[in-house]
């Protein structure tokens, strides 16, 4: 066989031999998604991705990583030499206010905040070893997305989309919810780009308790009228393509165009949950009286409709909780008043974390679908002033659930303080490397060409944490 009949046909080609370019770019799209889910090595367990995003630094000591000697050494001086930390205003060992029990067969232990959580014990992948290069927010924000610390590079969610296309050619593959004026976390938008990935992989924003949801959805002329535009725009572009020769950037336009005119019908739909049972709207909080419980709810509960429907990656964005020094786009930051504001966060996403993974459960939707909680860093064991917790990106907690991992597991281990990693360090590549393995790419393979060298989301760095999958 000739190598030239074993060349794909250039996306020019396919524009060419068709009369619009849409047909040609799903036909480019299904080959690309074959390129990258065809590894031996990498059997496809999980279809769809959740995120729940933590912006601020969840204190694992007051979470998912329990540390008795701190209480019984609460008020004394750190017995170990103490990195500079971001405001560098500390003070002694700080016991955890929260009691911790076991759960489960697993015998997991977790904090009370997250007692409804923790009723899913058996079906979290909980790692306790997780570090980060950073230690500042918006730094460890696009850490936490892209694998580097700073704007520019795509997002987890794009390179997802970029790797596996879209399941639901009506609905973006990447979407990030937001609800009750949630702001975004430090680092912006940009936290959600597709970088230097092609524009349709960018993130598209939803506001979950909003009649539009997205704005400008609603079609301001007949739906026809619309369609014989594109028609005509797309022979324009299909003209402009062919002059250009290769061109991503006017082919991820015709693209855009493409979804946005789907999502028109269809995103009014999938954001409506007008029509679910009471019992489900009870189970997520969706009408609870906390309006940022209620908010979150929402999200939650829109984030198992998308992921329903084929969105294959979704991410959650947390509220405000107004107490301590935590602030809109990082709520989580409690430098001062931690017991208030941890709980009040907690409060705000526990039910409707635990209804998601209940309801994915019972629809029979857990198996393909990964759910990840994590954050940008966790917080010193040591308080900052009287009563908070400063950044610490030595050693801090993220969990995984559903999508093929082992329930029950404790990956890693950080000190007897929680303040340093001793048992198996993690990294955000580590995290990534395995999400992309249980969707079934390889890590390594799953490139780009840009600045004249092969990019990826875990760099030059990542190995699949085989330990935490069933």
């Amino acid at each position: 066989m000739s190598t030239d009949s074993l060349t794909s046909p250039s996306r020019r080609q396919f524009f060419e031999s068709t009369s619009a370019g849409f047909g040609a770019m799903a036909l480019s799209s299904m080959l690309h998604r074959d390129l990258f889910a065809a590894d031996p090595k990498a059997t496809p367990k999980a279809k769809n991705v959740i995120l729940c995003y933590m912006s601020g630094g969840v204190s694992q000591v007051d979470s998912f990583d329990p540390k008795p000697r701190l209480n019984k050494e609460h008020g004394k001086p750190m017995p170990m030499k103490v990195e500079r930390t971001q405001f560098n205003n500390n003070g002694q060992i700080f016991g955890s206010p929260f009691d911790f029990k076991k759960y489960g067969e697993s015998g997991m232990k977790i904090s009370e905040i997250f007692s409804k959580t923790a009723e899913h014990a058996d079906s979290l992948a909980l790692i306790r070893s997780m570090t980060t290069s950073v230690n500042e927010h918006a730094q460890g924000n696009f850490m936490a997305h892209t694998g580097f610390p700073f704007l520019g590079h795509p997002s987890a969610g794009a390179w997802i989309s970029y790797g596996l296309g879209s399941e639901n050619e009506n609905l973006p593959a990447y979407c990030v919810l937001q609800s009750g004026g949630a702001a975004t976390a430090h680092g912006g938008v940009g936290l959600f780009s597709n970088g230097f990935l092609p524009a349709q992989h960018q993130a598209s924003i939803l506001k979950a308790d909003d009649p539009s949801p997205v704005l400008n959805i609603k079609p301001s002329q007949a739906t026809s009228i619309q369609r014989s535009r594109l028609d005509f725009m797309s022979q324009i572009d299909k003209q402009f393509s062919a002059a250009l020769g290769e061109n991503d950037k006017v082919e991820a336009a015709i693209k855009n165009y493409e979804t946005a005119f789907k999502m028109q019908a269809a995103v009014p739909k999938v954001c409506d949950i007008s029509g679910e049972s009471e019992a489900t709207r009870k189970l997520y909080g969706v009408d609870d009286p906390d309006p940022q419980m209620s908010a979150y709810a929402k999200q939650a509960l829109l984030a198992r409709r998308l992921v329903e429907r084929g969105v294959r990656f979704v991410e959650l964005s947390c509220l405000t909780e107004g107490l301590g020094a935590g602030g809109a786009a990082n709520p989580w930051d409690q430098h001062g008043k931690l017991k208030e504001g941890h709980g009040a966060m907690a409060h705000q996403v526990d039910q409707p974390i635990a209804a998601l993974i209940t309801d994915l459960k019972s629809r029979g939707l857990l198996d393909e679908t990964l759910i990840v909680f994590t954050g940008e860093f966790g917080r010193t064991p040591f308080s900052q002033g009287s009563d908070g917790r400063d950044h610490n990106p030595f050693g801090f907690s993220v969990w995984l659930a559903g999508g093929g991992v082992k329930g029950g597991s404790v990956y890693g281990a950080t000190d007897d303080y929680g303040y340093k990693v001793v048992d198996r360090p993690t990294t955000f590549f580590d995290l990534w490397a395995t999400v992309l393995h249980q969707l079934g790419m390889n890590h390594e393979n799953l490139t780009y060409r840009y600045a004249g060298r092969d990019v990826r989301l875990t760099d030059v760095h990542g190995n699949v944490l085989h330990d935490i999958l069933a």
